[in-house]
């Protein structure tokens, strides 16, 4: 099944300013995805809670993303890419 990934203008507005690339995203998504399958696959994700309920954090090194996984739909929305301190704000 296909995943359809959408993002919000402000993790566009991340992506066109630093090295992060599209496809660096899509393959940490990727890896998300396959991790909810059940695969045993080495990717930090963790729910969030709070005022980010309903989504969940991948961590890249310095670099997190917040999105929500949509499985009924097989849609993905990247809230927020930022530096570890900016996310959450």
């Amino acid at each position: 099944m296909s995943w359809r990934l959408d993002t919000s203008r402000n993790a566009e507005k991340f992506l066109a300013k630093n090295e992060l690339t599209i496809t660096e995203v899509r393959e940490l998504i990727g890896k998300a995805i396959r991790y909810f399958q059940g695969e045993d696959i080495n990717v930090d994700i963790k729910k969030l809670k709070g005022e980010w309920r309903g989504f969940y954090r991948i961590r890249s090194g310095r670099i997190r993303i917040i999105a929500e996984f949509n499985f009924e739909n097989s849609v993905v929305f990247i809230e927020e890419i930022d530096w570890r301190g900016n996310a959450y704000k």
